[in-house]
Order: structure tokens, then sequence, then C-alpha cells
């Protein structure tokens, strides 16, 4: 049995147990990154001596009686884009490869508290703009279930880690699929918390504009549903720096979910109208009522989404995008700013204004139908680095990824399940939830997710 192959959960019991070390778990995983992340570029920044330390401390806390917390001992993997004492928040990008940061963001932290040792950290697109992963500071990662197509972006490395079994939780962020989206590339699964979750705050970055503060999260990806209850459990704990932050509650709900195989109009393949077919033949058989409801929009609030990011892009970001001169990032840059006319104070305000309304018809929604089924794209997962081989290329990429980039505007959760394979692709669904739901949306994961091997 290797160690860097079993789930969290599994993991966890054994270490707690005594029946295997912290050590031991570490060393494992460690020797597996030697192996295969030559070949996947998952992990950019290592801190072995750090995490063998770390897995020394928690046997001797174990060996005195003590709790070192839920997921101790387990590895895990952080995104190169939050703060981690001692490491560079690069965000994929060479204007901050030295920019250090001297303390924890609140989902380092949060994993720390756990147990978790975190044995490196993983790549993403330059400014986390891209669902593809590839820079010039850290270079492209790749998939590696599936060779050749998108291993996603923007949490690309985390969904390659985590599907490799370099760690069996990876940290995530998602504003606009960028959990989802990997975790559907790469075969495995990963959920997107709703606003005010999982706490954020990066010091080296200060806080950010309000779309981001609204809109952006981190999550879990893994390989099995425990996994992921493991990871919110541990990522979601209190902290004070984030103003957003709101404890769950875990509300009872009725067992109904609609099922959107185009939603507004969208040109689902085939293989995912089937999996996403067979994901409401699954839930109705454990006595889930399933429907076909008129859905809230999905389009106005995906323009929306673009409309308000690309406004607060204009503060410095497009000026960031020049002096960084990375070409997937320049022209992904240009081809988003022909989706939405130059911002103006009144476009920016009026889609703030847009923004209550639709959460308000979404939560009316969820309310009558506590789940969503839909498409995680209108795609199969894309060939790698599609996007930037065309402007119409791109523009494909957009319309395919609708049901991704609308759910963030109203700060809605998302889980992504896989649910099967083709001889080429991997094939999922996404559930989305009302705020606060995340708790129907891993009970879901229960019933839907099955537990996939590490490639």
């Amino acid at each position: 049995m290797d160690p860097a192959t079993l789930t969290a959960t599994a993991l966890a019991a054994l270490i707690r147990s005594r029946r295997l070390s912290a050590l031991e778990a570490v060393q494992a995983s460690l020797a597996r990154i030697d192996r295969l992340n030559p070949g996947l570029n998952a992990i950019v920044q290592r801190m072995d001596d750090a995490a063998l330390a770390q897995a020394r401390a928690i046997d001797q806390r174990l060996a005195r009686g003590e709790d070192p917390g839920p997921l101790a001992g387990v590895p895990v993997t952080v995104k190169v884009n939050v703060d981690q004492a001692g490491q560079a928040t690069t965000n994929g990008l060479r204007l901050q490869a030295n920019r250090l940061a001297t303390g924890d963001s609140p989902p380092v932290a949060n994993l720390r508290r756990a147990g978790a040792v975190i044995v490196g950290r993983t790549n993403t697109p330059a400014f986390s703009l891209r669902w593809f992963t590839r820079n010039s500071l850290h270079g492209a990662t790749r998939n590696p279930a599936f060779p050749g197509l998108t291993p996603g972006g923007s949490s690309g490395g985390a969904a390659s880690a985590a599907a490799a079994g370099l760690g069996p939780i990876a940290h995530g962020t998602d504003i606009a699929g960028s959990i989802r989206y990997p975790a559907y590339a790469c075969g495995i699964h990963g959920l997107r918390p709703g606003l005010g979750r999982v706490a954020a705050f990066n010091a080296t970055g200060g806080d950010r504009l309000i779309g981001g503060q609204l809109m952006a999260t981190s999550g879990p990806l893994a390989r099995s549903a425990a996994d992921l209850r493991l990871g919110l459990a541990a990522l979601s704990q209190p902290d004070p720096r984030d103003p957003w932050w709101t404890p769950a509650t875990a509300a009872p709900y009725a067992r109904r979910a609609a099922l959107a195989l185009a939603p507004d109009g969208l040109a689902t393949d085939p293989a995912l109208r089937d999996a996403l077919t067979a994901a409401a033949q699954t839930l109705a058989s454990h006595g889930w009522e399933i429907g076909t409801p008129a859905l809230p929009p999905f389009r106005e609030a995906m323009e929306l989404q673009l409309t308000l990011w690309l406004s607060e892009f204009a503060l410095g970001g497009a000026e960031a995008v020049a002096r960084e001169a990375d070409p997937d990032a320049s022209f992904v840059h240009a081809e988003f700013l022909k989706l939405a006319p130059p911002p103006t104070l009144e476009t920016f305000m009026r889609a703030l204004q847009s923004r209550a309304r639709l959460a308000r018809l979404w939560r009316g929604f969820f309310t009558d139908w506590p789940v969503l089924l839909t498409p995680v794209s209108g795609r199969l997962p894309f060939p790698d680095h599609y996007d930037t081989s065309s402007p119409q290329a791109f523009a494909e990429v957009i319309e395919a990824q609708m049901p991704q980039i609308a759910p963030p505007f109203m700060g809605l959760p998302g889980l992504t399940v896989t649910t099967g394979r083709t001889a080429t692709h991997p094939l999922g669904i996404q559930a989305l939830a009302d705020r606060g739901c995340e708790h129907i949306l891993l009970d879901l994961a229960d019933l839907l997710a099955p537990e996939i091997p590490a490639t």
C-alpha cells in the first residue's frame, strides 16, 4: 500500500490510531511528488524540510495523547495565490516572484490548525485568469489523468496534484469556475463554497475590490466525497480578518432537485446530457423528487459578472498585464475586453444593483428546489490551451463556461462531481444550492461521487 494514494479520511484514521505515523505519510507523499511531479508541474513551490518537521511534531503530540486536529498528518497542497508564511504569493506572475508572505492567509492557517501538513504550493495561470494553467514564471501544468486535455484553471495545479495523489486534499480558489472546472477536467471532485463560508484575506495584496470580495472563495478539491466534507470543515473555521465570514447552519431541506440540461439555451454535449440524466435518476432512486422548472437567468448573471470583473480589472489590472507581458494573459485579457463595453461608474453601479435582483430570484428558486443539476461546462474538457489558439476558440470557451461564471455573481456555492469517463474524457456534473447550503451539496456528493483512484 502506498499511503500517498489513500484518501485523507482513510489516512487520518490510520495516523490517529497510530497504525501509520504522520512522518511516514508525509515521506510517502514527498516520494510520490519526487516521482510524478516533474512530469506534471502541478507543485511549483516545495517545503520538504518544514513538512517533515511538522509531521514529527504531530507524531510527538499523538504520543502524548493530544489531539492535533481532524487532518493530523494528512499531506495537502495550497495554491500559489494565497499567503503562506515564508513563501511567495506569486499568482503565476514574475511581477510577484519575490512577494514573500510574513503570515498565513485564513485558509492556510485553518489547514494548519486542523493538523494538515502542507507539502507544496500549486500552479495557476498568470493572474489566475484562465481555465487552463500555464504562466511565464512557473511553466505549464499537465493533466495526469487525461494527457492532452487542459488540467483546468485557475486551480489547475491543485486538481492535477489531487488527481495524481500528491496530496489527497488540494486547496483551490474559485471566482468563475476555478475549482469546479479543474476538478471536472482532471476527473475528480471539487466544492466551491458560497459567500462567507471560508474566510479570506491576503496581507500581501491587501483588501480586494468589491467584486472579488463578493465572488471569490477558497475550497477543497479531492478524490472522494468524504474528503470534500473533511476539507470544507477544516477550511471554514472563523477568522476575524474576513468581514464576510458567516457560520453555517445546516438547516433541513426538502429532497427536491431541478434538472437543467441546457440552461439559458446552452449547447450541451450529448454525453454530458446523459451524465446529468443519470445523476438525476440516481437521486430519484434515493427518494428525491426531480423536476424541470423554469430557471432564473444564467446568461445575464454571466454578463454582469464579466462587467463587474472588467470594471475592477481596469483599476491597475490592464497595466499589470502589460508589465507582466505573459502571452496567455495578454491574449485572454484582450479577448475579455471584447465581451463588455468600457466600464463606467454607472455600468459598475448598475451591475451591483442587478446583483441584488438576481440573488433574490435565485433565493426564491432554491426555496422551492433546494438543488439544481446543470452541466459544469457545455463542452467536454478542452484540448490544452485551446482558448489561446484563436479568438473564435476563446469565444467558444466562454460560451461553454456560462454555468461556471454565473453562480459566483450571486455568491452561490457549487459542486463538481465526476461521474464517469469515456476513452478520452472525464464526465461530470455541477450541482448548485443557495448560500449557506454547502451541506446539501455534500449530501449529494455522498450519493453521486465515486471514490476516484489516484492516477
